[in-house]
């Protein structure tokens, strides 16, 4: 059979904030497309943490051809200096954008993508690849076909495990009952799971700092925070001189709780076990245990590109993102506001016609923001449209100083972190290992912050 590619729309996996931007570019150029969105309504990841306020304000969350769009309907355009919630970015913003009639139409809800292929091809075949369509299965069984493909499922759905060493730690799925994702609404909805209970948060960034603040507004609550680094100096960031005020704020105020005890902190914790226990659940690091009621998983995401295992992928061994765009997006290198300009080159797969984008694209790099993905979206869909100087005409204008950097895990130099005001709840390095012997067991009181010997982990 027979199919032309001129016939087919492009598909955009994900009706979020980058997806729609995708589709309001294809819609600005007259291309046609189609939105394959797995909720049943526009922005599903990000209602899941609508109570979250974001540190960016509307100025940088607006895509500037679903502006446009917007406008020429007659929408009334947020005010770009206030800072909106996740809800009202879906609300105030992105269902508007889904309701359009260039847009609406060629959205369709619930069809949730479980494979992407070539039709007719499995990877290993190469002649007539670039004029086979792509096919792409729904979980319904249902076959799409198109003549590319635009990937902003996003990561929401695959975050991080606890265990440090990248794999569950020790007992960790069968705890699961006593884990939450990040951002949980422990103010709103999830508030019965939080209140007068010790709450262990487990991250470094921008998740776990939300998640730490709301914490101590819990009357009762004992708020523990454990990081794999020296110091918690990379989530305080800018501070002051955070080009992004309200992102500088999540520091500052989250330092001042540390040091006054209101928030204990574990430095150079990286998670080996869990284990429910009498009364809770022991969290260790081999050689630290903190015993708590409930345990926040703030570790980030992880991009998933097991639906496009039969298609041709480039990915960096590292951040799983393309290796083009690897050392640019590196959190060890950048945060969010030094990533260069990037665009359908960096994107661009052996496979023609496929781009991750948005936060997928990122793989395991935690310096995404939205402000990029609208230009990674306008670059991707301008070289679909055959205009290449437009597309490689990348540009990007974003607030310098953040939080997006990963740690560095604990080391030599990293021991002293706690004589620099920050006082830490059993801030010693691990002890040195030798044959088959290990250190002590140190079991963290978390309503003390004290922390005793108790006996060898042996």
């Amino acid at each position: 059979m027979t199919i032309s590619l001129d016939q087919l729309p492009v598909a955009v996996i994900g009706a979020g904030p980058v997806g729609l931007a995708a589709a309001a570019h294809l819609a600005e150029r007259g291309l046609p497309f189609l939105v394959l969105e797995a909720g049943e309504a526009p922005a599903a990841a990000v209602r899941s943490w609508g109570h979250v306020r974001l540190f960016s304000p509307w100025r940088y969350n607006i895509d500037a051809a679903a502006a446009k769009l917007l406008a020429d309907a007659g929408w009334a355009r947020p005010d770009d200096d206030r800072l909106p919630t996740g809800a009202s970015l879906a609300d105030d913003y992105l269902r508007p954008l889904a309701e359009l009639p260039s847009i609406k139409p060629y959205v369709r809800y619930g069809a949730r993508v479980v494979a992407v292929t070539r039709f007719g091809l499995d990877r290993l075949r190469t002649a007539g690849r670039t004029e086979a369509p792509f096919l792409i299965r729904l979980g319904s069984g249902e076959d799409v076909l198109a003549r590319a493909v635009i990937d902003a499922s996003g990561t929401w759905d695959t975050p991080n495990v606890l265990g440090a060493s990248g794999i569950p730690a020790h007992g960790e799925l069968t705890a699961g009952a006593y884990v939450s994702n990040a951002l949980p609404d422990v103010l709103g909805r999830d508030r019965d799971r939080f209140a007068g209970r010790r709450v262990l948060v487990v991250g470094a960034g921008h998740s776990a700092a939300n998640t730490l603040l709301s914490l101590v507004e819990l009357p009762g609550t004992t708020v523990t925070w454990a990081i794999r680094s020296g110091s918690p100096w990379r989530t305080y960031g800018g501070e002051a001189d955070d080009a992004l005020p309200a992102r500088g704020a999540l520091g500052t105020r989250l330092r001042s709780h540390v040091e006054s005890g209101v928030v204990g902190l574990i430095t150079g914790f990286g998670v080996e076990r869990v284990e429910v226990v009498s009364g809770g659940v022991a969290v260790s690091d081999g050689t630290r245990t903190v015993v708590v009621d409930r345990i926040v998983s703030a570790t980030g995401f992880r991009a998933d590109h097991g639906i496009v295992s039969e298609l041709r992928l480039d990915l960096d061994p590292i951040m799983g993102s393309t290796r083009a765009l690897a050392p640019l997006i590196d959190p060890n290198e950048h945060s969010c506001g030094t990533v260069p300009p990037h665009g359908v080159d960096e994107l661009a797969h052996p496979e023609p016609g496929y781009y991750a984008i948005g936060v997928k694209s990122y793989g395991r790099a935690p310096t995404f923001l939205l402000a990029t993905g609208y230009e990674q979206a306008r670059s991707v869909v301008a070289a679909l449209a055959g205009d290449w100087v437009a597309a490689r005409d990348v540009r990007l204008d974003l607030p310098e100083t953040g939080v997006c950097n990963s740690d560095p895990v604990l080391g030599v130099d990293a021991v002293s972190a706690g004589c620099c005001g920050t006082p830490a709840i059993g801030l010693s390095a691990p002890g040195v290992e030798g044959g088959l012997g290990r250190s002590p067991l140190t079991v963290i009181d978390v309503s003390t912050g004290s922390g005793e010997q108790a006996g060898s982990c042996g």
